[in-house]
């Protein structure tokens, strides 16, 4: 996949293509409908098939104190919509000039002319330009004078409730990852790297992995089962994200005990799958309480993760199961 940005985006990039738009913040089951159709119809017309997003996110811009935490990084988001064989993907950069850009002018500036738009695909609700004045009778219109064709697709959902970006961001929020996984279609992650904490855990017996992460949506304080990539492993791990009470905390920690594994993995890239939480962070009134509910914690974890749903396991690379 080709990623085009900056003022590229505005250069004649080609002649003709099927596109979609939107902000595709955490990659759902609903998006994952449009662009699964958007590479099919890409197959059927003969067409390039182009992701047109934002970055930073348009409320980032716009209204900083209303912007949601985001589900994906950028470069997270990319590589999921690369899976989908994508061939394009134009990462247009949101500024204020851009939100005061008519819908017509979007149309041809960034669609028309650089890319040759011949169809575009778009999600049931979506709405583009200044005042969110764009829609699809605005596409409609524009497509008769423009040489374009468009349809929107039906919204995506189970049990009575549409997938969105903010009903993941409220399930992760509540720690609620099965309710995540079933509208990410896979369960939800973390990356970072691994950076020296208090060390806390060092002194009881059970060493973390202290997370430092670029992602913003952190799942609610507690205990959870998680799968967990580093060099090459696929590892379980318990994962405590909290203050740790305990010990006096006063920093909000994410750290992960990899179980049955102890290589040295400082400054080590990491990803946490984060499968189901297992309980409420609780503030011991010794260390051989602590130590006790830890060992509880990993045996819940063992079974946890020994029932996961492999299908919601979705890896970055292809780690090995650890054999430690």
């Amino acid at each position: 996949m080709q990623i085009v940005t900056g003022i590229n985006i505005f250069n004649k990039i080609l002649d003709a293509s099927i596109v979609t738009i939107g902000n595709f913040d955490g990659v759902h089951r609903g998006h994952a409908e449009i662009f699964a159709h958007l590479k099919q119809q890409s197959i059927i017309r003969d067409l390039p098939s182009v992701v047109v997003t934002f970055e930073p996110h348009p409320l980032k811009v716009i209204s900083p104190e209303s912007a949601p935490c985001l589900i994906t990084t950028f470069e997270q988001k990319s590589k999921l919509i690369e899976e989908f064989g994508i061939d394009y993907l134009v990462v247009v950069p949101f500024s204020m000039e851009l939100s005061q850009m008519s819908a017509n002018d979007f149309v041809l500036r960034i669609l028309c002319i650089p890319l040759g738009m011949r169809h575009i695909i778009i999600g049931h609700d979506y709405a583009f330009g200044r005042g969110r004045e764009g829609n699809f009778n605005t596409l409609e219109t524009l497509g008769v004078l423009n040489g374009f064709t468009l349809e929107d697709l039906p919204p995506i959902g189970a049990d009575g409730e549409i997938f969105s970006s903010s009903l993941v961001r409220s399930a992760v929020a509540d720690g609620d990852m099965e309710a995540a996984a079933q509208i990410l279609g896979r369960y939800y992650h973390i990356s970072g790297t691994v950076v020296h904490g208090r060390e806390i855990g060092q002194t009881i017996g059970f060493p973390t992995a202290n997370i430092a992460t670029p992602n913003e949506l952190i799942p609610s304080d507690g205990v959870y089962a998680a799968m967990v990539e580093v060099d090459g492993h696929l590892v379980k791990g318990a994962c405590n994200i909290g203050f740790n009470p305990t010990f006096g905390g006063n920093i909000r920690t994410v750290e992960v005990f990899l179980i049955d594994y102890s290589a040295n993995i400082y400054d080590h890239g990491i990803m946490v799958h984060f499968v189901r939480r297992l309980r409420s962070v609780q503030n011991f009134s010794d260390v051989a309480s602590l130590k006790a509910a830890i060992n509880q914690d990993v045996a819940s974890c063992r079974t946890t993760l020994e029932n996961l749903n492999v299908k919601y396991l979705r890896l970055a690379g292809r780690p090995e199961p650890c054999a430690h």
